[in-house]
């Protein structure tokens, strides 16, 4: 690590209090920084961090301190350590390109899941020798280990600073007077609010991984810029294990393999929008049968809901102002309507469809309805980024007073789901007030306070994400890490007291007066799209018992076993199983293959030895040889499935 130069107190003998996560507190001059702690009291972070958060503020490990706080210290293993380290990462991505490409311009380059990436205007399109050229050149910058230096910016200095690049004035044209800051690394200055690692010499290892377009700020109006992505690390060793991991990741491309076993495809006739196979539309039915089935345990009641609406709705609701580039609209009749994005509006019709009374709250309404949304072609990517999804999607009316509960009850319910049955490791995400929102600051205060307490009494350790609220209300977030390691982020709770305001959903109280309802927003699979993405890829496609569309393929030795077979076949899917048969002229070796390549759960092999021992020799999928088999009766065999079936493991 670079050696950093501890910031000095400021010709002041004022003292700040800084209080460490073991709650012990020490007073240090004003006006030095985190580095200097760090250095003094907190050596044991000396080679590992990146940036620090003092109280709920992420802020530069050599940025003079003026006030005191609850200190933590980042590293690379904690998510905004990681999210900082990459977006400081895009920088050095940025200059380089500069370096090389001087009349090009820089507009956004932020940290993203997996990486980040910088949205570039250049007047010719980058060449695969480009990037490997801009990839040596960030190597020399970061060698060079400049150190980073955060620089304070009236909007008069900004817009000189960058009054040639249009896209960084109309960025700094929105900025308020007083909050206009950028960072400098050697000679290269970039607009930025920060913070950053303290050097470029702390990057050790990136790959600079794919080039595809992108519009400014999203808009297709916009000019088209070309968009670099890259990943980095704090060491060659985890880069080159994410690069194994990339390898392993595309065999296991749910795209590839959907299409491969004919589950699901995409057609350029409608992007986004997935067609299931009858095995696919199989897997996507278990998954809503297993849902449904909670239903009826969670007292939730299913409605069907229309897919279009009048734009008299969405004004309402606010999602003409708020969501409308994302929404498809058409004109009926020379009224404007919309496809739904999403299912609330309706529920609150139904909802407000009479008069309701405490005593029917909580009021739990699901809809698995198909849902629309006008995803920009160049970000969507399978079934993990569609046009066309459902969710199993509801909306949960009720009192102020009953939201712990609820929540309780939702996490309870998101556990069951990911921990009990997919055995998932997760992490919780508390999302907090976005730039753009409806309704007055008081209510977001007290809607995040009610979902801060339900998780705090429960004990249950959660990151917050500052500003990345929906716009109608904050909510927690779920993000599961998958076989490869992978982070998603599936399941949402939502809490929200505007939606009820616009639409005045009110209940009679105890007291016999009108009050303003409350609405909790779920999605705890998210997008069923999405969540078998995810599933084919986590399990690379050989998916449990329950869900499996093929659970047991039978084959036959030779065509005098057909008889038997047909009718272990037929007893079986009576029970319920999903049987094949293949009675193929092929050879067994042959046929073993064809099934362990479509993922079958159970082979049972027919021919004379089973027939004279009445018993059946099966292969589980996951055997080494074809030759590990076991042996069981049919009856006994059909048991098993049925019980692994019922288990859900």
């Amino acid at each position: 690590m670079a050696k950093k130069p501890k910031a000095k107190q400021e010709g002041s003998n004022e003292k700040i209090s800084i209080q460490f996560l073991d709650s012990s507190t020490k007073e240090y001059p004003s006006g030095i920084s985190v580095q200097y702690i760090i250095d003094t009291d907190l050596k044991q972070f000396k080679s590992t961090a990146f940036v620090a958060k003092l109280d709920d503020k992420l802020i530069d490990l050599f940025v003079p301190l003026k006030k005191g706080g609850k200190l933590r210290i980042l590293t690379f293993k904690d998510k905004e350590g990681e999210s900082v380290f990459r977006h400081s990462t895009s920088h050095l991505l940025a200059q380089a390109v500069m370096e090389l490409f001087p009349r090009a311009k820089l507009t956004i380059g932020p940290a993203i899941e997996e990486g980040f990436y910088y949205d570039i205007d250049n007047d010719k399109p980058f060449t695969p020798k480009d990037i490997e050229n801009i990839e040596r050149k960030m190597r020399e910058i970061a060698l060079k280990d400049y150190q980073v230096e955060r620089i304070e910016l009236t909007k008069k200095e900004a817009m000189k600073i960058f009054g040639t690049n249009e896209y960084k004035l109309e960025l700094i044209d929105e900025m308020k007077e007083g909050e206009i800051s950028a960072y400098r690394q050697g000679d290269f200055v970039d607009l930025c609010k920060g913070p950053h690692i303290p050097s470029t010499g702390l990057i050790k290892a990136f790959k600079l991984t794919k080039i595809a377009g992108a519009y400014w700020r999203g808009n297709a109006k916009n000019k088209q810029l070309q968009r670099i992505y890259g990943i980095s690390f704090p060491s060659q060793e985890l880069l080159d294990n994410y690069l194994k991991l990339l390898e392993e990741a595309e065999k296991r491309d749910h795209r590839k393999l959907g299409k491969e076993l004919e589950w699901f495809n995409f057609f350029e006739e409608s992007p986004g929008a997935p067609l299931f196979y009858p095995k696919g539309t199989i897997i996507y039915n278990e998954l809503l049968k297993f849902i449904r089935n909670e239903y009826k345990k969670r007292g939730y009641d299913e409605v069907i809901t229309p897919l279009i609406y009048d734009k008299s709705l969405w004004i309402t609701s606010g999602h003409w102002e708020h969501f409308k580039e994302n929404m498809f609209t058409l004109k009926v009749e020379g009224r404007d309507y919309a496809l739904k994005p999403m299912n609330c509006p309706s529920h609150i019709l139904i909802y407000k469809s009479r008069s309701r009374s405490y005593k029917e709250l909580p009021l739990r309404i699901a809809d698995f309805a198909a849902l629309h949304r006008n995803e920009l072609s160049g970000t969507l990517a399978g079934l993990t980024r569609v046009r066309k999804m459902s969710q199993d999607d509801s909306h949960i009316f009720l009192i102020y007073e009953q939201i712990e509960e609820e929540i309780f009850r939702l996490l309870d319910f998101t556990s069951f789901i990911y921990k009990d049955t997919f055995d998932f490791e997760y992490r919780i995400e508390l999302s907090t007030r976005p730039e753009k929102h409806m309704g007055k600051i008081e209510q977001w205060t007290k809607a995040e306070e009610a979902l801060r307490k339900a998780l705090d009494s429960k004990g249950i350790k959660y990151d917050i994400n500052i500003g990345q609220g929906a716009f109608y209300g904050p909510k927690i977030d779920l993000h599961i890490k998958d076989a490869l390691g992978r982070s998603w982020q599936l399941a949402t709770i939502q809490l929200d007291f505007q939606l009820p305001e616009k639409f005045d959903a009110i209940y009679i109280g105890q007291d016999g007066s009108k009050h303003r309802v409350v609405m909790i927003h779920r999605a705890l699979l998210g997008s069923i799209e999405r969540f078998i993405g995810i599933l084919v890829e986590h399990y690379a496609a050989k998916l449990p018992l329950w869900l499996s569309p093929v659970q047991v393929k039978i084959l036959t030795v030779a065509e005098r076993f057909v008889e038997l077979a047909q009718k272990i076949k037929q007893r079986y899917e009576e029970a319920g199983l999903r049987v094949e048969l293949d009675d193929k002229a092929e050879s067994i070796n042959y046929k073993v293959r064809e099934a362990e390549l479509q993922k079958v759960n159970y082979v049972i092999v027919i021919g004379q030895k089973e027939i004279d021992n009445n018993i059946l020799a099966i292969r589980w999928r996951d055997a080494k040889n074809p030759r590990d088999t076991f042996s069981m009766k049919a009856d006994e065999f059909l048991g098993k499935c049925l019980e692994e079936i019922k288990n859900r493991k």
